[in-house]
């Protein structure tokens, strides 16, 4: 079993930045990690996600050039930075990991994060 704690999450203004962080714990090899989002009314959707070396990243196409995505596998986190931060980006955001290997079809997940934007 892996658990997934999210962190960072808040109010801030169209334009600002927000940097979330993921702790896992639970099982010490996670070959990929990443994050979605939800939004009200809206399905879960993916972000970003990265590989377990850090060299492989990929983004959804409306966060590509403002979220970047990081670990750090010593301290078994995932982090999510996002800049230019637009109302549109306002939801829940998860952090997930794939139960086997790199099968986003079934995963682990955190319990979410709120991030809001205001215009």
């Amino acid at each position: 079993q892996v658990q997934l704690v999210e962190s960072g999450g808040g109010l801030v203004q169209a334009g600002g930045s927000l940097r979330l962080s993921c702790a896992a714990s639970g099982r010490t090899f996670i070959s990929a990690m990443g994050w979605f989002r939800q939004a009200p009314g809206k399905e879960r959707e993916f972000v970003a996600r990265i590989s377990w070396s850090g060299l492989s990243k990929d983004y959804s196409d409306f966060v590509k050039g403002r979220f970047t995505i990081s670990r750090d596998n010593a301290k078994n986190t995932v982090s999510l930075q996002m800049n230019s931060l637009k109302p549109e980006d306002t939801a829940v955001y998860y952090c997930a990991a794939p139960k086997y290997g790199n099968n986003w079809t079934n995963n682990y997940w955190g319990q979410g994060t709120q991030v809001t934007v205001s215009s």
